[in-house]
């Protein structure tokens, strides 16, 4: 027959203590949250417990060893000429009763050990709920820490869930949901698709950080030449404005910080191969890339690119724009319902009002 040995109060409190340790380095190891931090957590836990159970005195601080899990409890007197509190103050000969073995002088600290018997797995079972809920904090914390510094930044992830509407989007220890809105119309996901998206905004929420992300921002398409066009990324090529309507044309305007950079060509790259690469990111979205112009009338001309045009007039206190355009250029100009007219109106900051030579010559 096997002999049972019962282990003391004592035995069984180190062993909870130890476990608890042992998963305190497991967690800081998995989930990157420090073993201070932790332990400060678990020292809180006790202490309250140890208020709890001796009448909420004050003064009684924990302390824990991190290597062992053991714990010792303290009360702290301070010595002091008249009584004000007596859960945490001494007179000299009230100290000198309680201490007898030590010199005393007004001002000291004096601590006395608290028996603890028949605490230890109360106090063990508090500590492990205090770190399970400190971890949620800390990793909510650590998560938000890292997701933050991606805001304005084009991440990539991978689609978990597809829904009639939104779209769930791993970005590693967090997910992240592309709404309807945020989506460029006709694209279509599948489950385990890799996508780049744009962190508009990480919001810390008591449930977590939440990740808003877009693929209809008009920055997905400047982070996108950034990532292609090395001008760009150095900032000899600068993207001055930029209009977009998603899944269907963006227009941007670009100039170049040293004359001898085309910043068009370089944006569109040997046999467009450039812009092609960011066309493809995009789904066939189709790009426009013009000269920038502090010139208002030159930039706008620049901006109903490809249409042709025969001028421009700027009413500068209205921001409004009047132009003329050859008479096979109209519908050019103007776009498929607008469109061209409509960006270009976007990228300039003007009001635009398209005038074939004809219609204009009737107006006179």
């Amino acid at each position: 027959m096997k002999k049972v040995v019962k282990k003391s109060a004592e035995e069984l409190k180190k062993e909870d203590f130890k476990e608890l340790i042992t998963a305190i380095d497991m967690i800081e190891k998995e989930r990157d949250i420090s073993k201070e931090v932790l332990l400060k957590a678990v020292e809180d836990s006790l202490l309250q417990a140890c208020k709890e159970q001796f009448d909420k005195n004050e003064n009684i601080r924990v302390h824990i060893d991190p290597e062992t899990g053991a714990y010792d409890v303290y009360r702290d007197f301070t010595v002091v000429d008249e009584v004000l509190d007596e859960t945490s103050q001494l007179t000299l000969e009230q100290a000198q009763a309680k201490f007898p073995l030590r010199e005393i002088q007004i001002g000291d600290v004096l601590s006395e050990e608290v028996a603890t018997k028949g605490f230890g797995r109360i106090a063990a079972g508090k500590a492990k709920q205090v770190i399970v809920q400190k971890l949620r904090e800390e990793e909510r914390k650590v998560l938000y820490g890292q997701y933050s510094g991606k805001e304005k930044e084009v991440v990539t992830g991978i689609v978990q869930k597809t829904s009639r509407k939104d779209v769930i989007i791993s970005l590693g220890k967090i997910d992240a949901t592309l709404i309807e809105t945020e989506q460029i119309p006709g694209e279509l996901f599948r489950t385990g698709d890799r996508v780049k998206v744009y962190v508009v905004e990480v919001k810390d929420t008591t449930k977590g950080p939440r990740v808003i992300v877009s693929r209809t921002h008009p920055e997905l398409v400047k982070r996108f030449f950034e990532n292609e066009v090395a001008e760009v990324a150095d900032g000899t090529v600068e993207i001055r404005a930029l209009s977009r309507e998603a899944g269907k044309r963006t227009k941007m305007a670009v100039s170049s910080n040293d004359p001898k950079v085309d910043p068009v060509g370089a944006c569109v790259g040997v046999n467009g191969s450039r812009v092609n690469a960011v066309v493809d990111e995009l789904n066939g979205e189709k790009i426009d890339i013009i000269n920038w112009s502090d010139d208002p009338e030159q930039l706008i001309a620049n901006a109903l690119s490809p249409a042709e045009v025969t001028s421009v007039s700027v009413i500068e206190e209205e921001r409004l724009a009047n132009v003329i355009v050859p008479d096979d250029q109209l519908t050019l100009a103007i776009g498929s319902k607008g469109q061209n007219a409509r960006l270009a109106a976007r990228l300039t900051g003007y009001k635009i009002d398209i005038k074939s030579e004809s219609q204009a010559e009737g107006l006179e």
